[in-house]
């Protein structure tokens, strides 16, 4: 941003001017808070209470900073406030132990659950400027094993981890930006990092910058899809590692295991009942494999069920998380309803 724009923003009394300043900033800043905050509708409410803030802050804004790293504060810090009033995001294995796939799974229930985050609004980040090598958007900082791992953080560490870590910023902006010292920020990454690193590993591939499915990855995507199709238990399975994971929530059961995932698709997910009812359409979120699940109704169209992301580790799928959230096939890309 020019040191030109950044004295004009004082003086912007305009809606619209001052929208057009701020927008191009929207996609990077709805990541930023997804990753904040693990939901996407809470994301598009908090980049909303961002412009509002901004707005009503615009005439302290003195170019010290770039309008960039003023919105990212500004951002931090609502969904700071957000945290305080939230319970963090949760997966299934966080709050239960294992299911017996043989037992009916139990009813959902009104948890905060983890997202997805759609890799079309990846590319939005993409479009909007921002390099598509950037750690900002890396396959790393963005699976879901990472996004899980970093809700266990208080939410100051949380955005410190997130700032310096992802956003690559300097400890000294960070510090900036949370209203906080450099020294209070260092201490913050530390205990971040040292929790991070007893709860998740970033696979060696994925150190890089890696923003893309893998030939391997649509392979076994395709044939995943194929399996659901033809509610085939079997041939899921054999696409799974031996310790492999399927979580589904709403619902707090998971199976834990190859043999136990065959044998809950099996006798529930994979009925009789359910052969010719299911189709399968290949997206991706995450920057990870997916497909949208639809399942048959009455009048013979096919309505959204599930988003099922894999994770693929060593060519074989390590976990499955299927999501009951129809209202994010649009997002994702996917048809709102299959004749």
């Amino acid at each position: 941003m020019s040191s030109r724009s950044r004295a004009r923003l004082t003086y912007v009394d305009d809606d619209t001017a001052f929208a057009e300043l701020v927008e191009r900033h929207r996609a990077e800043l709805h990541l930023h808070c997804y990753r904040m905050l693990g939901s996407i509708q809470d994301a598009e409410d908090l980049v909303q209470e961002t412009f509002l803030r901004a707005w009503s802050k615009r005439a302290t804004f003195e170019g010290r900073s770039t309008l960039r790293a003023w919105l990212y504060g500004i951002a931090t810090h609502a969904c700071l406030d957000a945290l305080r009033r939230r319970p963090r995001r949760v997966v299934p294995p966080q709050v239960s132990g294992p299911a017996d796939p043989r037992v009916k799974p139990s009813p959902a229930t009104d948890l905060a659950w983890l997202e997805p985050y759609p890799d079309r609004l990846l590319e939005n980040v993409v479009a909007a400027g921002v390099d598509p090598e950037a750690r900002l958007i890396r396959r790393e900082a963005t699976e879901l094993a990472f996004l899980a791992a970093i809700q266990y953080l208080p939410p100051r560490q949380r955005a410190v981890l997130i700032l310096r870590d992802v956003v690559e910023w300097s400890a000294k902006d960070t510090a900036r930006s949370l209203d906080t010292t450099v020294v209070s920020v260092n201490s913050a990454l530390q205990r971040a990092r040292e929790t991070l690193r007893g709860r998740w590993v970033a696979h060696e591939a994925d150190r890089h910058a890696i923003t893309l499915i893998s030939e391997a990855e649509r392979s076994l995507l395709k044939q995943m899809v194929d399996a659901w199709e033809r509610t085939d238990a079997a041939a899921v399975a054999a696409l799974l590692g031996a310790d492999a994971r399927l979580v589904m929530p709403p619902t707090p059961s998971w199976y834990d295991g190859r043999e136990a995932i065959e044998t809950f698709l099996s006798r529930y997910a994979f009925s009789a009942g359910m052969r010719g009812r299911m189709r399968a359409v290949a997206t991706s979120a995450n920057r990870q494999p997916a497909a949208g699940v639809y399942i048959r109704d009455d009048q013979g169209r096919y309505q959204p069920f599930a988003l099922l992301v894999l994770t693929v580790s060593a060519e074989v799928v390590t976990e499955m998380n299927l999501f009951h959230l129809p209202r994010l096939f649009p997002v994702c890309g996917l048809p709102e309803v299959l004749g």
